[in-house]
């Protein structure tokens, strides 16, 4: 219930769905994130693997993993074949599994109704640290971890709150957070730079704060762009300053991206960055179908896991969703679980944009420079990207 009464605190903006996306506001495979830098090389991060190698096998003091340790997962409805942030979480316990010797146990949800159930039926199991992912799982997860005080759970892009919305902290929950602001604000630069028609767009698959983040960014990028330039590059899908835009209502209804990807071309845009999931296969498919239309990824590196539309990907704001789980289940099973909040950014690579790949020779040096320039301000904190749905 926590979980409703929060969607609709945001706003009811799945409402606006096709309807928002008419005129523009006037204002790894598990890639961890990595910045394009100058000639296009990019260094693939994939966690910490300095430490120790671990035995096979709850966890133990000392560094060891002991025998029959277990870690979880629970999908969203969008599923672990979504290409982007459920994948990338699957892929992060795999790779935790290979490297520490256990056999994950990973559960798919087909429907919001799901969620609590299948938390539960993993707690029951007797799962050390179960993972839910995605900010629709937060009730589940938050309910499972305050009744069950002696097992560790961690969730992907949401904090706990109480009744009022206000943030709690558990001992025995860890939120994985990533302010994709930042590296969102570099794609926005980049995509009104690389604008042939001057209009650029977005949309999201729910208005909850994982996915109006990577909008706030992008539209800021633009509006810089334009700063710096003198130009007048038009943005459909979002009006940061009034948090509205245009939603397809859900991660799994690809024909919906496909209708709003479509309405924005007619209006003439030409970049188009879905912050939807597997919704976002079909604004790649409107893409590939408009002569000159190139796509912007989320989460993953689309080039890589949506690679059946791989010409049509200009860059990808990732986060570096298996990183942290692979972290995090390392800590839980060698006895060093904290609460504390992880928040990727671009200073510790949580959050980045992937390689240009086959659109490498084609973004001019001067607009890599820019690009460059501000990922280091950011860095250094000279540059903040302020959102209101910042972790």
């Amino acid at each position: 219930m926590r979980r409703v009464l929060k969607l609709a605190a945001v706003g009811a903006a799945a409402s606006l769905a096709l309807a928002a996306c008419g005129e523009a506001p006037d204002d790894n495979e598990g890639d961890t994130p990595t910045t394009q830098e100058a000639g296009g090389d990019t260094g693939e991060e994939t966690g910490d693997d300095s430490g120790d190698s671990t035995d096979e096998g709850t966890a133990a003091p000392g560094g060891e993993v002991a025998e029959d340790f277990q870690a979880c997962m629970v999908s969203d409805s969008g599923g672990f074949d979504d290409q982007s942030f459920n994948q990338s979480g699957k892929e992060g316990l795999d790779a935790a599994a290979e490297e520490l010797g256990f056999d994950p146990v990973e559960v798919e949800s087909q429907s919001d109704a799901d969620y609590a159930t299948n938390v539960g039926n993993l707690v029951t199991q007797g799962c050390d640290l179960t993972i839910g992912v995605g900010f629709l799982l937060e009730d589940a997860i938050q309910q499972a971890a305050e009744q069950n005080p002696d097992t560790n759970f961690a969730l992907i892009d949401s904090a706990f709150t109480d009744a009022d919305f206000q943030p709690v902290e558990l001992d025995n929950a860890k939120p994985l957070l990533f302010n994709t602001a930042e590296a969102s604000f570099l794609a926005g630069y980049l995509a009104a730079g690389m604008s042939e028609t001057g209009t650029v767009a977005t949309f999201g698959g729910l208005q909850i704060p994982s996915v109006s983040i990577f909008m706030d960014g992008f539209a800021d990028g633009v509006a810089k762009y334009n700063e710096d330039n003198s130009a007048d590059v038009q943005l459909l899908g979002w009006d940061k300053e009034g948090q509205t835009g245009s939603f397809s209502g859900d991660f799994e209804n690809q024909a919906q991206g496909q209708t709003l990807t479509e309405q924005f071309l007619a209006q003439g845009a030409d970049i188009i960055m879905p912050v939807a999931g597997p919704v976002g296969l079909g604004a790649a498919a409107a893409v590939s179908e408009a002569d000159g239309a190139k796509l912007i990824w989320v989460d993953s590196d689309g080039y890589l896991t949506a690679s059946e539309y791989s010409e049509y990907m200009l860059t990808s704001v990732m986060k570096g969703i298996g990183a942290a789980v692979q972290d995090t289940v390392r800590e839980v099973a060698t006895g060093g679980f904290s609460n504390e909040p992880y928040v990727g950014t671009l200073e510790n690579e949580g959050v980045g944009l992937a390689p240009f790949h086959d659109f490498e020779g084609e973004v001019p040096q001067e607009l890599v420079d820019a690009l460059e320039d501000y990922e280091q301000q950011i860095i250094s904190g000279e540059l903040v990207i302020e959102t209101p749905n910042a972790p």
